[in-house]
């Protein structure tokens, strides 16, 4: 596989990554309610323990996202510039 290639890719997979990130915003920021409901359901957690949970998945995932994405994307793109 070529630099090129897998440059591309990752800035794919970067793309989708923060798409699915801003969809998951979205959920909590506009529907919180049902979306809380529709979680209570399965787990019965409190409010705050739902905001909690969700903005450490939010802050685990973003970071995810930056160092399994954006950092070899960048690495790759400076090796393949050399």
């Amino acid at each position: 596989m070529s630099i090129e290639i897998a440059s591309k890719a990752l800035l794919w997979c970067a793309a989708i990554n923060y798409a699915i990130l801003i969809v998951w915003v979205m959920l909590l920021t506009f529907p919180h309610e049902w979306f809380y409901r529709l979680s209570n359901k399965c787990f019965g957690v409190s409010v705050e323990q739902f905001n909690a949970v969700n903005f450490g998945g939010l802050a685990l995932y973003k970071i995810g996202i930056i160092l399994l994405n954006l950092v070899p994307y960048v690495a790759l793109r400076i090796v393949g510039s050399s």
